[in-house]
């Protein structure tokens, strides 16, 4: 214990219930903070619903003081990884009172856990993986997040700059309005006749398991040379798959083949923490009809795009660099007559200088920062 703060690993269902609540409670007066669906979380932060732990070694950590749960953080080393083997390992799901004992105690709990086990840096924050939730926001807290974006409170950057952390990467998300076009000269050569062998199309229900092998493969290769990119599993994206199954619009998630080949994808999701920001966590006894209402009857109004790419092999072709505008152009206008009003573009590395083209050329506008900070291990 040090000033008056007790470090507890979180080894029992109880302990990790009470993890998952401590954002929720130190975000209880923020009215842009919205609480998780505590089902979803408890699944996510577990071995039994999350096929990262099959590749990596976790650890959760809860502060304590004067009885009550201050604080929070998460430390793990992912052996997909490619960085992994430069000594890196990560920290992430960090959230706490701000009292720097609390953010001391729990960081140097989490930084012994990774130099035990031969990390020479830490990076983060990382929720757990990096194709999940990255980075802290540092920028955009008068909005609320998107569905699977972190919201953090104010004084969390300052106090993890304090624990000796510098800023390693910063990370955007973009918002777009679905009743703006492409601008004009894009547009007209969008909506021309497609180029010879280049095709788009809808996700195909029936061969869904068949289409999230496809995704699997575009999003990896398509992400391979982005900084800290880890690929996913098939069992990770199959796991997502069937979390978001119920939540996929196939006129909101188009395929583009070049010659026959599986080229890009884009899917927009619909924006769950709209449905859910008066939900408290809690789908019962009432919550889980008002989710549906809202999200199949009443209809969401925004939404985000959490995976786009394009094959390398393409990206550099005239067919290939025209097709992100392609699949933007045809989601926007499924989620114009599904009454959609804007969504999120989200996350993209400040240095992902391609994807960022791509969303100045369509008017999109950065509105929240993300940062992710490193620190050595001495």
């Amino acid at each position: 214990m040090s000033g008056g703060v007790e470090i507890v690993p979180v080894v029992s269902k109880a302990e990790l219930d009470r993890f998952i609540r401590v954002p929720m409670r130190l975000g209880a007066r923020d009215p842009n903070y919205i609480a998780p669906l505590l089902f979803e979380r408890g699944e996510s932060l577990t071995a039994k619903g999350n096929p990262f732990f099959e590749h990596a070694d976790v650890q959760f950590w809860l502060a304590v003081k004067d009885g009550r749960d201050v604080g929070r953080i998460s430390a793990q080393i992912d052996h997909l990884n490619p960085q992994t083997k430069d000594g890196v390992g990560h920290f992430g799901l960090i959230a706490a009172e701000d009292d720097p004992a609390v953010f001391e105690a729990l960081f140097a709990t989490a930084e012994a856990w990774l130099k035990a086990k031969g990390c020479r840096t830490a990076i983060g924050p990382v929720n757990l993986s990096t194709n999940e939730e990255v980075g802290l926001l540092v920028e955009g807290h008068d909005t609320p997040p998107m569905f699977m974006m972190s919201h953090d409170a104010p004084h969390t950057p300052g106090r993890i700059e304090g624990a000796g952390y510098a800023r390693a990467k910063d990370i955007y998300a973009y918002v777009c309005s679905v009743a703006d076009d492409l601008p004009a000269p894009i547009l007209r050569r969008v909506r021309k006749t497609p180029a010879e062998g280049v095709v788009l199309r809808e996700l195909d229900m029936k061969r869904f398991d068949e289409e999230v092998r496809t995704l699997t493969g575009i999003l990896n290769d398509a992400w391979s040379e982005n900084w800290g990119f880890t690929p996913t599993t098939e069992a990770e994206t199959k796991a997502l798959a069937s979390t978001l199954k119920l939540l996929i619009d196939r006129r909101l998630a188009w395929f583009a083949e070049i010659d026959g080949e599986p080229a890009g994808f884009m899917i927009l999701l619909p924006n769950i923490n709209e449905a859910i920001a008066d939900l408290k966590g809690k789908l019962f006894p009432f919550g889980f009809v008002k989710l549906l209402w809202r999200l199949k009857v009443k209809g969401p109004k925004t939404g985000r795009v959490p995976l786009m790419g394009v094959k390398k092999k393409f990206a550099g072709t005239l067919r290939g660099q025209l097709l992100p505008f392609q699949l933007i152009d045809a989601v926007a206008q499924a989620a114009r007559k599904l009454g959609y009003e804007r969504y999120e573009l989200s996350w993209i590395l400040e240095d992902n200088t391609a994807m960022r083209r791509i969303c100045d050329a369509g008017g999109a506008k950065v509105y929240k920062t993300y940062r992710l900070y490193e620190k050595a291990l001495a």
